[in-house]
């Protein structure tokens, strides 16, 4: 029912809707509103003048919005509440769609430059016998693209990538080379000595091509003969980096990749006063690698396990600054990593921002969501929203392994961290 005076109507608040210009006649204390008189814009606003207990509300007609010519949209607020769920619902859709898309192509950049820096490796390896000056160039260059983004890029994630990167005798160089160049520029290392670290992380196994295959991959059950055939792998790398005329610095790093700061390494059992910071850095991110992926996938450990043993039992073994700023950057949980949630959903990490990294982006598991459609959640931007505990994969109920597929061997590579802001859709 509505009464007409002076070009102020008295609408029925059942008959209220979004565009009417209305006029409380209660003191400002009995409403919530900023003022008494304004135009309705929300739905929201419409369910809270109903609470108010009133049973008429002045509109003045000259301010209010004509009525849309579309019947549906002439409806009841609860039509146009219905009607905001439902745009709300769609833009949720596509910016989900959208998140997807982003998500997907950042993954295949990665995965793509990922097997371009393994083709490099090989084909230096084929091209070092012949031509180690042009091999040294081609890996140069490639090394320095690299610490070129890193430095001018703004902060960089350490993103996980598909089981299917590569074997492990060229993933395991590109691998150490990604994390020695990141914990590098965590640590302030200047371009020049990045360049160096990555150059030396690319190419400190080259010299295992001379080896026999039984022993190119260090084994628990090495005979006393295997054993030190395996060491002398670093002379051969040397040999090959003096060929490709590298650096003094480089080869420094080559030499010592195996050693450790308490002098219990190889093949010189140098102390860490003898050892340069790109080596105490190579040294420590070439074992960390090698728990995650050892020749024998079965003795792997997950990347949590491979950290908190690094430190809780061989921390005396590598360099304190070096150790603690690779903790830093990777986290209590890095890449790889498989955890249960404080929700008690399972996930697995996959992205870690290396200058933030308390708070890594998940793939988690979500019962009726296919794997290709799940979109990677961003702990930064969902503070109710945290990690319980590590998991090893084996302890995953069966459809969590199946969704999140733990991969047997980690292969990292960098992206450009981008706010994602997924937190509305948690």
């Amino acid at each position: 029912m509505k009464s007409k005076n002076d070009g102020v109507e008295l609408v029925e608040v059942g008959a209220l809707r979004i565009g009417m210009f209305v006029e409380l006649e209660v003191g400002w204390l009995a409403h919530p509103f900023p003022t008494g008189s304004f135009k309705l814009t929300s739905a929201k606003q419409i369910e809270t003048i109903r609470g108010l207990g009133l049973q008429r509300v002045r509109v003045n007609i000259a301010k209010t919005d004509p009525e849309p010519s579309d019947p549906f949209l002439v409806a009841s607020p609860i039509v146009d509440a219905q009607a905001i769920a439902r745009n709300d619902e769609a833009i949720l859709r596509r910016q989900r769609t959208e998140q997807l898309s982003a998500q997907l192509r950042s993954l295949v950049v990665c995965e793509r430059r990922f097997g371009e820096a393994i083709r490099q490796y090989r084909k230096a390896l084929e091209l070092i016998p012949s031509q180690p000056i042009v091999a040294a160039e081609q890996c140069r260059t490639m090394v320095d693209g690299f610490v070129g983004e890193m430095l001018t890029e703004g902060e960089s994630a350490i993103r996980l990538l598909s089981e299917a990167a590569g074997d492990k005798a060229s993933m395991h160089p590109v691998n150490v080379t990604i994390v020695s160049l990141l914990l590098g520029k965590a640590m302030g290392l200047e371009q020049t000595e990045l360049s160096d670290l990555g150059l030396a992380a690319f190419l400190h196994d080259v010299g295992k091509s001379q080896l026999p295959d039984r022993v190119r991959w260090l084994e628990e059950n090495f005979s006393t003969a295997e054993y030190k055939l395996y060491q002398e792998h670093v002379a051969y790398s040397v040999q090959v980096g003096k060929s490709m005329e590298l650096p003094k610095a480089v080869l420094i790093a080559i030499a010592q990749h195996h050693e450790l700061v308490d002098g219990s390494g190889f093949p010189s059992r140098v102390k860490g006063e003898s050892m340069t910071r790109c080596t105490r850095i190579l040294a420590l991110v070439n074992r960390y690698d090698n728990l995650c992926n050892p020749s024998r996938p079965a003795a792997a450990m997950t990347p949590h396990e491979a950290l908190s043993m690094i430190f809780a039992q061989q921390k005396a073994r590598f360099d304190s600054t070096a150790l603690s700023a690779f903790i830093r950057m990777m986290g209590v949980y890095p890449p790889g990593s498989v955890v249960q949630l404080v929700d008690e959903r399972y996930a697995m990490v996959v992205s870690v921002n290396s200058a933030r990294p308390l708070k890594p982006r998940v793939l988690v598991h979500e019962s009726g969501v296919s794997r290709n459609e799940a979109l990677i959640l961003d702990l930064e931007h969902s503070p109710h929203i945290g990690i319980r505990r590590s998991l090893k994969p084996a302890a995953l109920p069966g459809a969590a392994m199946d969704f999140l597929a733990p991969r047997q061997r980690v292969s990292y590579f960098f992206e450009h961290v981008v706010d994602t802001k997924m937190d509305a859709l948690a």
